[in-house]
């Protein structure tokens, strides 16, 4: 049987959802801001790679091995694994001063969104910035997959692994905003507008 928590990380080379996010997600930084970058769910390290490739501190962990195994390989000591259910970051990022965390595609996963939320905004500087991406849902997306049915492939039961929670813009603000965080920047990402794969979506601690 697969681990779920491996994702299929066999290589350094940009998951999917990085071809239509990099772009974006680097042009909300600011190398005099942002200063201390921690990637949440880095997988195999693509992101954090290009971070530090362009002069940005930048840090990750993943709970899958194999992925991290492959991200230190290229930047060792940036990388660590971590099982997001826990409260705590590895000792050797505990004392570091973390104005932003990224976190791409990964709170879709999580039974317990807010938790996540909780455990980020406890990691940041008072007014750091959190990155979200995740997949869109709005009317016009969800209508078109019940009108093609195509719900049971979007959300397949089968997928170990997979998505168990649907966002919207509306409702990912509402968990933000009863975190103490506020947007301050919203993109979506992929494909036509209101029809997006993804949403990202910046908020600043207040």
């Amino acid at each position: 049987m697969a681990d779920y928590k491996d994702y299929g990380y066999h290589s350094d080379a940009p998951t999917h959802n990085m071809s239509y996010q990099l772009d974006e997600l680097i042009g909300l930084l600011d190398n005099t801001k942002n200063q201390y970058i921690l990637d949440l769910g880095c997988g195999n390290g693509y992101l954090v790679s290009c971070l530090l490739n362009k002069g940005y501190n930048a840090y990750g962990t993943d709970a899958s091995e194999k992925g991290i195994e492959i991200a230190k390989k290229n930047h060792a000591g940036r990388f660590f694994v971590q099982d997001l259910s826990v409260e705590t970051l590895p000792v050797e990022l505990q004392k570091v001063p973390f104005d932003t965390i990224i976190s791409t595609e990964v709170i879709e996963h999580l039974y317990n969104p807010e938790a996540f939320i909780g455990f980020c905004k406890n990691q940041l500087k008072p007014g750091g910035e959190l990155i979200i991406t995740t997949p869109y849902h709005g009317y016009l997306k969800n209508l078109t997959l019940s009108i093609f049915n195509k719900w049971d492939r979007h959300m397949d039961p089968l997928w170990l692994g997979g998505h168990i929670k649907l966002w919207s813009r509306k409702t990912l603000t509402r968990a933000l905003n009863n975190s103490g965080f506020e947007v301050i920047s919203f993109a979506g990402c992929g494909r036509i507008p209101y029809f997006w794969k993804s949403m990202m979506i910046k908020a600043k601690l207040s």
